[in-house]
């Protein structure tokens, strides 16, 4: 068994389709996550206009390529999240500073995903949904039960109609387990599940460098969580918890060697891929390994073509026999 070895475009969205398409293939990727942000995917025109998803089909295939997922992360966290400046820059300049303007463009949009993705030929959009409560993690000012309760009954609204939509198209959502969102560990997935009834649109796209910094074993989460797993990141996390830096990341930035964590090119950091390979294949996964490339340390286009390395490296298929059948005598 050889899992595609894909590359998510969201972090390569300053440059155009075609160009990250041929950069993937010089990479050796077998295919591409489609950010639908920058040049890369319009979900109303990949919605509307079969004629658009085909052209950017044709540049896939004329690179070699593929594509299993669409990525939906920067407009599906304007549906869930409390507006700060911070959301203007996921949304379009026109919408700056009208926090239900941004809402009412982000649901319309995620309601295009699912039929973007039938057009696009793949039956998962990864993506985020948001947060009412993010800002509330830390319970001082108190945090009742009530605002919780609160907060996800305010998602199951949300995105219950988006999630319909995503049922009549036969695609599903793959939620990305992420500080931010309303599930970011173990616990808050496990209720996320809960509170929409375990519809089964709605899984994981699972992310070990999000869990493991905050503690949460990412072979466990993929162990407990299998029936759910609709698509997978490869992406690495390096700990350097010394005694001054904390996890919660002390307002430095990102690359900065003081930081107690830094999410790393795949193989540099603490993320043990042989146990997530393993789990990935005990559950039966056949879907893609993603690279989310992240690292503000190393130059990207030499991290991205060895990381691409790595994974297809690091997968491998489960055993067809028991390494002890051959001691039996009869």
């Amino acid at each position: 068994m050889s899992r595609p070895v894909t590359l998510f475009t969201g972090q390569w969205a300053d440059l155009p389709f075609e160009t990250i398409c041929a950069k993937a293939k010089s990479f050796g990727c077998d295919g591409l996550e489609i950010a639908c942000w920058g040049d890369h995917l319009d979900l109303k025109k990949a919605a509307a206009d079969p004629g658009y998803a085909k052209n950017k089909l044709d540049i896939l295939a004329k690179y070699g390529l593929k594509t299993w997922a669409l990525g939906t992360h920067l407009i599906g966290q304007c549906v869930g999240d409390r507006w700060d400046p911070r959301l203007d820059g996921f949304a379009p300049p026109a919408l700056a500073g009208q926090p239900e303007k941004i809402r009412e463009w982000a649901i319309e949009y995620m309601k295009y995903a699912p039929r973007a993705a039938k057009n696009m030929g793949v039956s998962v959009t990864t993506g985020f949904m948001g947060s009412p409560i993010w800002a509330c993690w830390y319970s001082f000012p108190q945090t009742t039960e009530k605002m919780i309760d609160d907060a996800f009954k305010e998602i199951v609204r949300l995105w219950t109609p988006i999630f319909d939509e995503y049922d009549k198209e036969g695609v599903k959502f793959a939620l990305e387990a992420h500080p931010a969102e309303i599930a970011f560990d173990y616990y808050t997935s496990q209720r996320l599940l809960e509170e929409f009834n375990h519809r089964p649109v709605l899984g994981f796209n699972f992310d070990p460098s999000h869990l493991l910094w905050q503690g949460v074993s990412p072979p466990l989460f993929l162990r407990d969580f299998a029936g759910r797993i609709y698509h997978t990141h490869m992406k690495d996390v390096s700990l350097t918890l010394d005694g001054r830096a904390g996890i919660l990341g002390s307002h430095i930035t990102f690359g900065d060697t003081r930081r107690g964590w830094n999410f790393v090119s795949p193989g540099h950091g603490n993320v043990d891929f042989d146990k997530i390979i393993r789990e990935l294949n005990a559950m039966n996964y056949q879907g893609p390994l993603s690279v989310e490339w992240e690292d503000s340390g190393m130059e990207r286009e030499f991290g991205a073509k060895e990381a691409c390395e790595f994974i297809r490296r690091a997968d491998f298929a489960p055993s067809t026999t028991a390494f002890d059948d051959a001691l039996k005598t009869s």
